[in-house]
């Protein structure tokens, strides 16, 4: 399933919002107690059900509701909540990111057969090139920093993203090479003393363990029918983020009790920004 929510603020407004937050809060809050991770001693789990806030867009002030959170790994965490570090691990950002890897690292793009680049239209993203092992591990040596950015932050786990790009790579990328390269991801997380999610694709359900998965987060899991399929698999640490009403009112029905469910706009707007939802069950 593709991911619907990439549309992220620039980095020092992200920072700038965070340190707000951070100074508009007195005490700390209590943490919500997590499961320890099978990886480590470092790695610890999201608890099952945890309230969750998806700010992909650019980071607020959390509700006082919230006990989990996603944010780009150019943001900050948040004291006292499970924080997930997002990386677009498997695709580049759109604009100015393009130029970067064109100029730094033009063999790690994946190439079509009539040379050009391979992009995710939807997103004006190219894909990365993971169809070989020495393409992996020259990847790893760009995408493993930005984990290790991730910990050193303070976040308790890595978000990464687009795992289903072969899926839009006209054949030239393989379910094998996503496969490889997230297991090579997940070791650099848990190495860094990190959980690590599953980000949508069901149809690597069966991998999550060979990967190193940890929990997952799922985008609209209830329109796709497949939170059954996740919360199965994942032991019920799952979040999951619904863009419609619809869906949203339905998920929380069948799982609202089981499940963490939040409903978010496809943009992920900040909080005080036209066209920011946010709901809870």
């Amino acid at each position: 399933m593709r991911s619907m929510s990439r549309l992220r603020a620039a980095a020092a407004v992200t920072v700038l919002l965070m340190v707000m937050s951070a100074c508009s809060t007195g005490a700390e809050p209590e943490p919500r107690p997590t499961a320890p991770g099978p990886h480590g001693d470092g790695v610890r789990l999201p608890a099952a059900g945890a309230v969750f806030d998806y700010q992909l867009g650019g980071a607020y002030p959390p509700g006082d509701d919230v006990e989990a959170l996603s944010r780009d790994r150019g943001a900050e965490p948040v004291p006292g909540l499970y924080n997930i570090c997002y990386v677009n691990a498997f695709q580049t950002q759109p604009g100015d990111a393009v130029t970067w890897w064109r100029k730094h690292h033009p063999d790690l793009l994946l190439h079509g057969r009539g040379g050009g680049l391979v992009v995710d239209e939807d997103w004006d993203e190219p894909l990365l090139d993971i169809s070989s092992a020495a393409k992996r591990g020259a990847l790893l040596d760009v995408v493993g920093p930005w984990i290790d950015g991730c910990a050193e932050r303070g976040f308790d786990a890595v978000e990464p993203d687009n795992l289903d790009s072969y899926t839009r790579s006209d054949g030239l990328l393989t379910e094998a090479d996503a496969i490889a390269f997230a297991r090579l991801l997940a070791g650099r997380a848990h190495e860094r003393g990190l959980a690590i999610a599953q980000k949508n694709t069901a149809e690597l359900l069966h991998a999550r363990q060979d990967i190193g998965f940890d929990f997952a987060i799922v985008e609209e899991c209830a329109r796709h029918a497949e939170c059954s399929d996740f919360t199965r698999a994942h032991d019920g640490r799952v979040f999951d983020v619904e863009y419609e009403r619809g869906d949203f009112a339905a998920a929380c029905r069948a799982r609202g009790a089981r499940l963490s469910v939040v409903l978010r706009d496809r943009d992920v707007h900040p909080e005080g920004e036209p066209g920011h939802v946010r709901r809870t069950c």
